[in-house]
């Protein structure tokens, strides 16, 4: 090989190299941290971020890993919100509207009191405006939201005493997540906001006399039937309570445009993940529940009636004062409106035929 071929391939070589530095750099590894609001004893709800973040290692080949901290880990709770806006962590998977007391905008990316089932909110939040309007909500919180699951309708909770009217609601120390507690105050309940992993205890030693959690499979799993032997349906403040996931903005802008991809995609794949698993075990674990000796209860619909009028009562007084809450309300309620009109041809009349069947 001639001088000159040699410094023609050497050039070559240089100038190879100094174009590989930048795309090695650019597939550098990515580290993020995850803080769940939930204990890790819970396998479905607190198991969405393990499928979540699974799914966004395999995607990205393993360029792009995240790793899972239950409630206390690294930060409580109900501090996940405030982590994810000062950018502390990276993202965080709770259900929003345990922070409604920062503003009770946040309880429409969750549920309210008769609000849309699972299946409506997924449509409002993909289909409708949902998303839209949430993600312009969030940006004051420095959150870009995603879908992070679905309990579907919830159960109404556990109580030491029947529950036969209106009146029996008075003085109630009743655990309830979230915007429901606002409601039920105006029918004289005392609601409280514990974590998930702190309400047997409470229950157990009278600090409350009900709460109520999510449904049979993790109910039965953190003990409730044990100490209050009375279960209610249905939880009409939780119709179809729908998690997130809190991406800080910052950190999700410095992705790549793939890597958002994959967010989004993985974010998907938790969020039916978690509703599947639930419709699948629950129906065991209420077979179970009533095999020992749990007294299963409606709610009387004077409790029902009470409640819906102080909940629309309730809404229309937000909206008075708060103008995020009215304008993604408005869009909401109409949203709610138009899903029922369909449903009640549809879904309504044919699980109401089938649930009269012999099967």
């Amino acid at each position: 090989m001639d001088r000159r071929s040699v410094i023609k391939n050497a050039g070559i070589a240089g100038i190879l190299a100094a174009g590989a530095a930048p795309a090695v750099h650019a597939q550098a590894a990515i580290r993020w941290r995850l803080a769940s609001s939930f204990p890790k004893s819970l396998d479905t709800i607190h198991g969405a971020s393990e499928v979540f973040a699974k799914a966004v290692k395999t995607m990205s080949g393993g360029k792009f890993e995240i790793s899972v901290h239950a409630a206390g880990e690294i930060m409580p709770a109900f501090g996940v919100v405030d982590g994810v806006q000062q950018g502390s962590i990276e993202i965080a998977h709770t259900a929003p509207y345990y922070f409604f007391g920062k503003d009770e905008t946040f309880a429409l990316g969750c549920a309210i009191p008769f609000g849309l089932n699972s299946r409506q909110m997924t449509a409002w939040m993909y289909e409708g405006n949902g998303m839209k309007l949430m993600r312009e909500f969030y940006a004051k919180y420095n959150i870009v939201n995603f879908l992070g699951g679905n309990t579907g309708a919830q159960m109404g909770g556990w109580f030491r005493k029947e529950i036969k009217s209106v009146a029996d609601l008075k003085g109630l120390k009743f655990r309830m997540g979230g915007f429901g507690g606002k409601v039920m105050e105006r029918l004289g309940v005392v609601p409280q906001n514990i974590p998930g992993g702190d309400i047997y205890p409470a229950l157990e030693k009278g600090t409350i006399d009900s709460a109520e959690w999510i449904g049979p499979y993790d109910d039965l799993k953190l003990g409730f039937s044990k100490v209050a032997p009375f279960y209610y349906y249905p939880g009409f403040w939780e119709g179809g309570p729908q998690l997130d996931f809190y991406v800080n903005d910052k950190a999700y802008a410095a992705l790549s445009s793939e890597n958002k991809a994959i967010i989004e995609a993985a974010s998907a794949q938790a969020h039916i993940d978690m509703q599947a698993k639930y419709d699948a075990r629950n129906p065991a674990a209420l077979k179970q529940l009533v095999g020992s000796g749990t007294k299963l209860r409606e709610f009387p619909k004077d409790v029902m009636a009470a409640a819906f009028k102080e909940s629309m009562a309730f809404y229309e007084e937000v909206s008075a004062k708060n103008p995020s809450w009215k304008k993604v309300y408005a869009d909401f309620a109409k949203f709610r409106a138009e899903q029922n009109l369909w449903f009640q041809f549809t879904e309504a009349k044919f699980d109401s035929f089938m649930q009269k069947q012999k099967l």
